[in-house]
């Protein structure tokens, strides 16, 4: 049973007793990155623990230059256990986990530290936001909410032998604190191989294992594979409703890579089953009709996008540019093929205040009285910009 709060600022401190940290990491052959992580963070926690899973490279020289408590742990193919021998070390009253890619910015430690000082005893998980990418300009493009700071003496478990999840309950706590996922090198495939081996030796699936063992084998371009995996998991029927649209998004990602169009779009609109639209769903739809050039059930879709607000809690995987200057950008070229150039002229302005970076960066004036340069410029461009980001066009970003 859980209860979710949202965290409120400026609670005053009054005498509440400060709680302590220990900060658990799982690492291996992390020499290039670790520092960076433990520099952002050592400042705000009273205990650091540090479990190595078999590096060859200097990441323990450096791990014990921030603490003496770094232990080994053979790698077993479980990344569960081995962050539950990691929690089993700490020794404070509430345990924080990070990645060694991770870090914690100068503005997000200022929150760390008025949360440390703030929390009350009868919060038992604090969730932070996960950035799980970033444009050239350092604003977060995907992200994820994940529980961070859990209390000790709850004894919460780590489940799942690869996209690993904290089973928590009690009182949670929503804050607004950000954490940074910024890895230093590309995605391999040990993740997908962990579940081709877990396959291979006849290991029962739970519905969340065959969601992440699909999009695996998404990322990886095997679409027939991950479709038989996606359909089995929604199958279950005991799928998490923000998994259930990401996996018929999905699938319509598949077969649209297929060359299936039609069952592209029954997926799209299969998503519609279980919720109300999600402003990827609507961009993916608008996606599709743009590529067809029917361009007025193009704009339908995308203007919807442009009346969603994006949610601040949201547990499921959220890709920002659909949620704010990707449909304003595709609502221009729509309307400019429509003939409907007063409509046209209106998004650049939308469009530049949901995504000043992108706008300069392509160094377009946003004064009214450029609006139809600006129009013209982005209708020109916006299809091959739109191409360079068909990730988000048809929300199939490859971040899981």
């Amino acid at each position: 049973m859980m209860h979710i709060v949202k965290q409120q600022h400026g609670r005053k401190e009054g005498a509440r007793k400060l709680i302590t940290i220990s900060l658990c990491m799982i690492v291996k052959n992390e020499e290039d990155v670790l520092a960076r992580c433990l520099d952002s963070v050592q400042h705000l926690v009273d205990e650091i623990v540090i479990v190595d899973t078999g590096s060859t490279d200097r990441t323990k020289e450096i791990a014990r230059s921030y603490t003496a408590r770094v232990i080994d742990f053979p790698w077993s193919d479980d990344f569960s256990a081995a962050r539950n021998f990691s929690f089993s070390h700490a020794t404070m009253d509430y345990i924080f986990w990070l990645d060694a890619d991770d870090i914690l910015p100068a503005e997000e430690q200022t929150k760390f530290l008025t949360l440390k000082r703030t929390l009350s005893s009868d919060i038992d998980s604090v969730t932070m936001i996960y950035s799980l990418a970033q444009d050239e300009y350092g604003k977060t493009i995907s992200s994820v909410r994940r529980n961070r700071l859990v209390k000790r003496s709850n004894g919460f478990r780590w489940h799942g032998v690869v996209h690993e999840y904290l089973e928590v309950w009690g009182t949670i706590l929503n804050s607004d604190i950000t954490i940074i996922h910024q890895p230093n090198r590309c995605a391999s495939d040990r993740n997908l191989q962990i579940y081709e081996r877990q396959l291979a030796q006849g290991a029962e699936f739970s519905p969340r294992d065959l969601f992440y063992f699909a999009n695996e084998l998404f990322d990886h371009q095997q679409y027939e594979r991950a479709i038989q995996y996606y359909e089995q998991f929604l199958q279950t029927k005991k799928g998490w409703v923000e998994d259930c649209i990401a996996a018929c998004g999905k699938v319509a990602d598949c077969f649209d890579a297929l060359g299936d169009e039609e069952q592209a779009f029954r997926y799209v609109y299969q998503s519609f089953e279980y919720d109300t639209p999600r402003a990827e769903c609507c961009c993916r739809l608008g996606y599709y009709f743009l590529q067809r050039k029917q361009y007025r059930l193009a704009a339908f879709w995308y203007h919807l996008a442009t009346q969603l607000t994006m949610p601040s809690d949201s547990w499921g995987f959220v890709h920002h540019a659909c949620w704010t200057w990707l449909s304003h950008l595709q609502l221009c070229v729509c309307y400019f093929y429509m003939g409907e150039y007063e409509l046209a002229y209106q998004h650049p302005i939308s469009l530049a205040q949901n995504a000043s970076g992108i706008i300069t960066g392509l160094n377009v004036p946003v004064n009214t009285g450029d609006r139809l340069l600006m129009a013209f410029f982005i209708t020109t461009s916006g299809l091959s910009i739109a191409a360079s980001v068909t990730g988000y066009a048809s929300a199939g970003v490859a971040i899981s």
